[in-house]
C-alpha cells in the first residue's frame, strides 16, 4: 500500500542529544505526564499555564529541583524543544515570537463542543497541526502525544529496549525536527512511527484506529459516564508496539473531523 509504504519506526536514530531543556505551555493532566517523565530522565523543564506561575507552585513542588514555573513567553523561549497542550481553540494566544525556529511538538486534537467549530476542520481543508502550524509559521510543528490518553502516558513509559514497550505516531513537515521529536520522546520511554506530514495528521486524530482505545486495553462492560472517566484515568493501559501502530495507522479512514468532549 503507498499510505503504508511511508510509515517509518524512528526507534533508532543519529541525532545528536542536544535536549537540556523543555518548555511546556499548558500543564493540564497530559502537559503535568509530560513533565514528570522529563524530570525524571533528567531534563529541565519550564511549565506554564495560562493562569500564571502562581498557581503551578504545586506541581513545581512535586516535580523537584528539575523544574520551575514561568510564563508561556518564558517556557517558549527556554526550551530547546517546547510541547504545547492546550485546547485548540487557544491556539491563538500562543506566544509566537517566542516559538520562532523552535521544534514544537503539538498534542491537540480538535473538540469542537470545546473548541468551537472551526471551518478548515469541518470541511477537512486542515489538519489541527496544520492549523496549529499556519499560527506559528515560523516554528517546525510535530504533531505527538495526541493520541494517548494524559494518564497512560505516564503509565506505559518504558526503557529504550523494553520488551513491552510502546510506540507513538508523530507527524511533521521538517524531517530534522521530526528526528529531534524522535529522540525527545525517545528519552521520555517511547519508540516512535514517523506517519509523515502534518497533512496526513488526521491518521491520528479522533476516531482512528491508533487513537486512546488501543493504549488503554481492555474496557469493563457497561460503565456509565463517571465510572468511564475514572477508568480512563487510572488504567495503567496496554502496551501498543511499532508494527502495530503502522498497522493501525495505515487502517485510517478519513471522516468527519473532530471528536466529543466530556
Amino acid at each position: 500500500m503507498r499510505r503504508r509504504n511511508h510509515l517509518r519506526r524512528r526507534d533508532h536514530y543519529e541525532t545528536e542529544n542536544i535536549m537540556t531543556t523543555l518548555g511546556l505551555i499548558g500543564s493540564g493532566a497530559v502537559g503535568t505526564s509530560i513533565a514528570r517523565l522529563a524530570v525524571a530522565a533528567g531534563i529541565d523543564v519550564i511549565v506554564s499555564n495560562s493562569r500564571g506561575p502562581e498557581t503551578l507552585e504545586a506541581l513545581v513542588s512535586e516535580l523537584g529541583k528539575h523544574a520551575r514555573a514561568g510564563r508561556s513567553e518564558e517556557a517558549a523561549r527556554a526550551g530547546d524543544v517546547v510541547v504545547v497542550t492546550i485546547p485548540l481553540g487557544s491556539i491563538d494566544a500562543l506566544p509566537v515570537e517566542a516559538l520562532k525556529g523552535k521544534v514544537v511538538l503539538d498534542t491537540t486534537n480538535y473538540y469542537p463542543g470545546r473548541d468551537g467549530q472551526l471551518a478548515s476542520l469541518d470541511d477537512n481543508s486542515q489538519t489541527a497541526s496544520e492549523l496549529v502550524q499556519s499560527v506559528l509559521a515560523e516554528s517546525h510543528v510535530v504533531k505527538a502525544f495526541n493520541s494517548i490518553g494524559a494518564a497512560q502516558i505516564f503509565t506505559l513509559a518504558r526503557p529504550t529496549g523494553a520488551s513491552d514497550r510502546s510506540a507513538l505516531p508523530i507527524a511533521g513537515d521538517n524531517e530534522e525536527a521530526k528526528a529531534v521529536a524522535s529522540q525527545l520522546i525517545d528519552s521520555l520511554g517511547y519508540d516512535t512511527v514517523d506517519t509523515g506530514s502534518l497533512a496526513d495528521s488526521w491518521r491520528s486524530e479522533p476516531n482512528t484506529p491508533v487513537y486512546v482505545m488501543p493504549y488503554l486495553g481492555a474496557i469493563p462492560e457497561s460503565l456509565d459516564a463517571a465510572q468511564w472517566a475514572d477508568f480512563f484515568a487510572t488504567t495503567p493501559g496496554n502496551s501498543v508496539s511499532s508494527t502495530q501502530v503502522e498497522t493501525l495507522i495505515a487502517a485510517a479512514q478519513r471522516g468527519k473531523a473532530g471528536g466529543e468532549w466530556a
